[in-house]
């Protein structure tokens, strides 16, 4: 009879020899040391018996003043920029409907969308009473004189205008984003206790104020929507108006100088 062999391994811990029996063929298993093993509870009962905080659990501290006039900047430049779209999409349709009808209800659903974040930031510019821009008027008058011509130049011709509106707003919440998501740090406090709440409490869920999160939202939106605007432009024949470039490119200057002059004005 052949006896079986087995390998027969010490390995001290804390002190102890202990002895293991390993089968031929098997692969060794590491001894765990009783400190690492009692390292990895402790850490296990203090993230267990780490709080996890929600919005209603904390509260923030104030913005700065230059945060805060960016904000109202923000809201004013937004208002007007959304105003001039509306006012754009109703030249436009007021022109190209009757005359295309295939492209009525393309048009209409643009329109309504400006009309909706128009609405939107009508409504934020009085809650937070921020000053509307002087040059709301022009704005007004320019919008429609913009939509309704190029409608009447082509239909091509105010699908490029369309191009050249859309992709500057849509560059323009891009870099607000960018401002809201990197430079509006405050601290966060908890509620009960007062205490600052530090950087490993924070969660993505409580990391902005409600308010400062729902006006991110709200801008990724309406950004995305404009986009998609954009992309409609495209498809129906932006790029065969003539002159397209001297088009789109004359628009986006103008675009630029309302933004600028809406947030000084």
């Amino acid at each position: 009879m052949i006896s079986r062999q087995i390998n027969i391994r010490q390995a001290s811990v804390c002190g102890r020899v202990v002895s293991s029996y390993i089968h031929p063929g098997r692969s060794i298993q590491p001894i765990r040391s009783l400190h690492e093993s009692k390292k990895n509870e402790e850490d296990i009962s203090r993230d267990a018996s780490a709080k996890k905080y929600y919005g209603e659990d904390v509260e923030y501290g104030a913005l700065s003043k230059a945060q805060k006039a960016f904000l109202d900047r923000v809201i004013r430049v937004d208002q007007a920029g959304e105003l001039g779209a509306n006012y754009i999409y109703m030249g436009q349709y007021a022109v190209l409907a009757s005359k295309y009808p295939h492209l009525r209800p393309v048009l209409k659903h643009m329109w309504e969308q400006e009309i909706h974040h128009h609405n939107t930031f009508n409504a934020l510019q009085t809650n937070r009473r921020v000053r509307p821009s002087l040059l709301t008027p022009l704005w007004k008058v320019g919008a429609v004189a913009i939509g309704a011509g190029t409608a009447l130049i082509s239909k091509e011709a105010a699908m490029a205008c369309t191009v050249a509106v859309e992709t500057v707003i849509g560059g323009h919440y891009n870099q607000q984003l960018r401002v809201l998501m990197n430079q509006y740090d405050v601290p966060i406090y908890d509620k009960k206790t007062g205490e600052k709440l530090s950087d490993d409490e924070i969660t993505s869920e409580i990391e902005h104020s409600p308010e400062l999160k729902e006006l991110k939202d709200q801008i990724s939106t309406f950004r995305d929507q404009e986009l998609e605007h954009l992309d409609t432009a495209l498809k129906h024949d932006a790029e065969k108006a003539v002159p397209y470039i001297l088009l789109t490119e004359g628009i986006k200057l103008i675009c630029r100088g309302a933004i600028w002059g809406a947030e000084r004005i």
